[in-house]
């Protein structure tokens, strides 16, 4: 027999978690002794519920597992609302447990009481979440743990919550977690006669000019060693999603960089192009910004062939005949079929000449920024900078902002899981906790995040975090006394809008040694290697608040221009 704690605790080290984020409260109690008798797991105690949160969002993003959340229901829960969003947005595995009154009490006034018989936990999760329900009976742990789990694996993957009265907790039960088979956490399988029927194309028409656009379901189906022999036995350019950047090294002859939003003008042009026949689509939802904005461009000849295990993605964005069930490794497999073997090797050497052509023109915009000597620092300069010094299986976390677009279309990313953001809610901030999550996945592994002073307002007390545990985090602050992108729009609307989105120069690096971190303050071009070497040296976190100019268009001159063609009335 084993407690409640006990019994989720295990189930945890059995599906291979070591790490637990959480903030401490009276309706979780029993978990405090209980982490104490299970070693293999640590607790990480956050700043804050929704910091813990996103914690874990980031160490199941780095470690291609999930994460685990804990905190109290109530207050500790409605402030994990917003990362539980996140995560589903994005796809990303995470479970949520939340302590809850005992159920005797349920609805009597006691301080915190959350249950259906006040906010109802459950239903406040369920919105954002796959799966959300309250145990409210140690006779449902196991089911309903299990559940969870599942729900979590998907398709479609996400986040899931567990609502847990006292007695779940300190109840005894008499079995134990039997692991998940492996098999059962992303299927594999495709459906094979729709997946035949659309390249039939490729079988009648033999074209040359394909291109592949790489999504998140390349990183979730662990393909992207596969796409890389599909793209060099055939020739074919591939792009990816920003989400999805790293599947594909962007530095490989065959990488056109990533498409849509801060994308690079060979993706443009070649996923635009007037002469594009046909675009295999692997795992994207083609929402707006995987799209240039729904381009009206992107029309092949031969129509665009997607991928994807959610049958409600295709049937949303895809038309009839070329839409396909399944995994998207599966449908690279199926790529090397004999069949369709023939028809891509007779169309190589017509596809390589194409290809070719793209990569003859430049392939980023306003590359002389890379060498910018200005003051107040140009963004650009400093992501370059930070690419250099960053070692090549080092990971960068996204932040929501301006940066996100100067690290998009300038930081290359070369393997999977290495560039991460939350591409699609985007809550400013998340990349603080989360670059922690990531760093506690991945030890040994050096960790930076990108970020600016508006997110440092919302979450930068999580740096907190990374100096109590010794993580090796170096904190990029993007410091342009501004809200990067919203200021970039306001400014141009007269001086109150101007004035409402600037932010005082706070000092981020004093900020930081006050929390025990060290910290450098960079304003001359000049200083930015050595300061990051200096933040890649330390053997614990490290921030630099970099002062950097603020009018400065975002490279994302394609995607604007899409923008502009857009009507919703085509």
């Amino acid at each position: 027999m084993a407690a409640g704690t006990d019994y989720i605790l295990d189930g945890l080290i059995r599906e291979g978690i070591d790490h637990i984020f959480m903030v401490p409260g009276g309706l979780i109690d029993p978990f405090l002794p209980a982490l104490g008798r299970f070693p293999q797991i640590r607790p990480i105690v956050a700043t804050q519920e929704g910091g813990a949160a996103y914690m874990a969002d980031g160490y199941a993003r780095a470690s291609g597992k999930f994460g685990v959340a804990l905190g109290i229901g109530g207050p500790g829960l409605g402030n994990m609302v917003t990362a539980m969003a996140t995560a589903l947005t994005d796809s990303s595995r995470m479970m949520v447990l939340s302590g809850e009154v005992a159920l005797a009490m349920e609805g009597l006034g006691q301080f915190q009481d959350a249950s259906a018989e006040t906010f109802n936990d459950p239903i406040l999760a369920a919105p954002v979440t796959r799966f959300s329900t309250s145990v409210d009976s140690i006779a449902n742990l196991n089911h309903l743990f299990r559940r969870a789990l599942m729900e979590m694996a998907g398709p479609p993957s996400g986040p899931v919550h567990l609502s847990l009265p006292h007695e779940a907790l300190v109840g005894e039960i008499a079995v134990a977690h039997e692991p998940i088979d492996r098999a059962l956490w992303h299927s594999h399988a495709i459906d094979r006669a729709m997946a035949l029927r659309a390249l039939l194309p490729l079988a009648d028409e033999k074209p040359a000019r394909i291109a592949i656009l790489a999504g998140a379901g390349v990183e979730h189906a662990g393909a992207a060693q596969r796409l890389v022999a599909l793209a060099e036995r055939f020739s074919i350019p591939v792009a990816t999603t920003l989400r999805a950047k790293g599947v594909m090294p962007e530095d490989h002859p065959m990488a056109l960089g990533v498409f849509g939003y801060a994308g690079t003008r060979h993706a443009t042009q070649a996923l635009l192009g007037s002469d594009l026949e046909l675009l295999i689509v692997l795992g994207s939802g083609l929402n707006e910004r995987d799209t240039m904005h729904w381009s009206t461009r992107l029309v092949p000849r031969l129509g665009l062939i997607s991928v994807n295990l959610s049958p409600k993605v295709l049937a949303q964005e895809t038309g009839a005949g070329h839409a396909v069930v399944g995994d998207a490794g599966a449908f690279i497999e199926l790529m090397f079929e004999p069949q369709i073997v023939a028809s891509l090797e007779a169309g190589r050497t017509d596809r390589a000449a194409w290809h070719a052509g793209i990569r003859s023109g430049p392939r980023l915009y306003d590359t002389e920024n890379l060498d910018s000597t200005a003051v107040p620092i140009h963004p650009t300069r400093i992501v370059g900078a930070l690419r250099k010094a960053l070692p090549r299986d080092g990971i960068l976390l996204v932040d929501s902002g301006a940066h996100r677009a100067f690290a998009g279309h300038y930081f290359d990313s070369y393997m999977p899981r290495t560039y991460i953001s939350a591409t699609n809610l985007g809550p400013m901030g998340w990349g603080i906790p989360a670059s922690i999550g990531a760093a506690c996945a991945r030890p040994g592994t050096r960790v930076a995040l990108v970020t600016g002073d508006g997110c440092m307002q919302m979450h930068g007390i999580d740096i907190a975090v990374a100096a109590r545990y010794g993580l090796p985090v170096t904190f990029v602050v993007l410091n342009n006394s501004a809200l990067g992108n919203v200021w970039l729009r306001a400014h141009k609307l007269g001086p109150v809008p101007a004035e409402l989105t600037s932010i005082p120069d706070h000092d981020w690096a004093s900020f930081a040694r006050g929390l025990g971190l060290a910290a450098a303050t960079v304003r001359d071009p000049d200083e930015i290697e050595p300061a990051l070497a200096l933040a890649m040296a330390e053997a614990g976190p490290f921030l630099i608040d970099f002062k950097t100019e603020k009018n400065c268009p975002t490279p994302v001159y394609d995607y604007s221009a899409e923008v502009q063609r857009w009507s919703y009335h085509e």
